[in-house]
């Protein structure tokens, strides 16, 4: 070795970060370990010494002699000749090895503090076990289980993605990233909306099913500032960059509410809601629709009330006006009273004839049904609301 590498080594701490310290140590082992390989010398004693002005390399070994007539441990230089070659070799190797860790360590120090935030990237590979991700100084991986079912990754295009979780490893570190987290569509808002940059419009949750739909609840600290419209944007301009990147996902943006039930309401939009009955023990909402909006409130396949649960925390019953009146007219009947103890057989003209109300014990009742009606006028008059 070479008063060069050491001025080498020394100017590699100040451009990437190398300790000094720690390589010359470093070295120092590989050159021992290197030593007893070649040289078959496997005493303990043996160390190296490294004149770090001269840049020269010595082998000492502590070796017993006997000085006026007594035994005693003494220091030997046992530098073999061509040790120098082999010094050269290694030294290099270890250079390089602590350049790559130094690198990598800095890397994974770059990207350690940047879990939950946005990278830009552009797809190197992909297959059906990942997609790499060009970062431009790192690769980030997309596992499938943080792929959108209908998302395609072609080579060469470039994508947004979320930082769920940055790992160490023996290479460079992985940089884990998702397409299907809710935070990816949060961090895509912030992107396009300045009030959310600002503070004054607050993305109070998110509800997403990757790829088909999301609901976003939004709030204004500033009651001039309406949160709704300033995420949506001018002609839908802002919302509509957000759906563009996310490949065509529908966004619902809501206002959010203290208020449960007005929250649930404003989650089942575009539905109209004509009444919601909350129960805050068991955390349950019936919400009660206009007969034309039950579709439209549940959604394809009940997507829609699935997210607006979601959203809300709460577990969301849907119903019609028209159900929910043929419900409460029922139980009413069920309540009249048992004036006929007894069920004697009856022919089926009596049965068209007849009164078709239950008693409360089960029974039919045996009074004549009103003309244009299937009650008798007692359990009628349940039916409507008289008592």
């Amino acid at each position: 070795m070479s008063k060069e590498l050491i001025e080498a080594i020394k100017q590699l701490e100040m451009e990437r970060g190398l300790n000094y310290s720690t390589v010359i140590d470093a070295l120092k082992a590989a050159l021992l370990s290197a030593y007893r390989k070649y040289f078959k010398d496997e005493k303990a004693n043996v160390r190296i010494e490294i004149d770090e002005e001269s840049g020269e390399i010595k082998v000492i070994a502590d070796r017993e002699k006997e000085v006026d007539g007594k035994k005693q441990i003494v220091e030997e230089e046992v530098t073999p000749k061509d040790f120098g070659r082999i010094a050269a070799q290694t030294a290099k190797q270890v250079v390089l090895q602590k350049i790559r860790e130094a690198e990598r360590e800095k890397l994974f120090q770059e990207f350690a503090g940047k879990e939950g935030e946005l990278v830009t990237g552009i797809v190197q590979q992909s297959d059906y076990r990942f997609t790499l991700l060009d970062l431009g100084n790192a690769e980030a991986l997309l596992p499938p289980s943080e792929q959108v079912p209908t998302e395609r990754y072609k080579h060469g295009m470039r994508l947004k993605a979320y930082i769920v979780e940055v790992r160490k490893s023996t290479r460079e570190p992985q940089v884990i990233v998702s397409r299907t987290h809710p935070g990816l569509v949060r961090r895509l808002f912030e992107l396009e909306v300045p009030e959310i940059q600002q503070g004054i419009v607050e993305i109070k949750v998110v509800a997403r099913e990757p790829g088909y739909r999301t609901k976003i609840a939004v709030y204004s600290k500033d009651k001039n500032v309406d949160p709704v419209g300033a995420c949506v944007g001018p002609k839908g301009s802002r919302v509509k960059m957000v759906v563009q990147e996310l490949k065509g996902e529908k966004i619902d943006v809501i206002p959010w509410n203290e208020n449960p039930a007005q929250l649930i309401a404003n989650a089942l939009s575009p539905a109209k809601v004509s009444k919601v009955r909350i129960n805050e023990t068991e955390k349950t909402a019936l919400v009660i629709v206009p007969d034309d909006q039950l579709s439209l409130a549940i959604g394809k396949e009940g997507q829609n009330a699935r997210l607006a649960a979601k959203l809300t925390g709460w577990k969301v019953d849907i119903k019609s006006e028209s159900q929910l009146a043929e419900e409460e007219s029922e139980k009413k009947v069920e309540k009249a009273e048992d004036f006929n103890p007894t069920q004697p057989e009856i022919s089926a003209d009596q049965k068209l004839e007849n009164c078709q109300a239950l008693t409360t014990k089960g029974t039919r009742c045996m009074n004549k049904a009103l003309s244009g009606s299937k009650y008798c006028k007692r359990h009628q008059n349940y039916v409507e609301g008289v008592k």
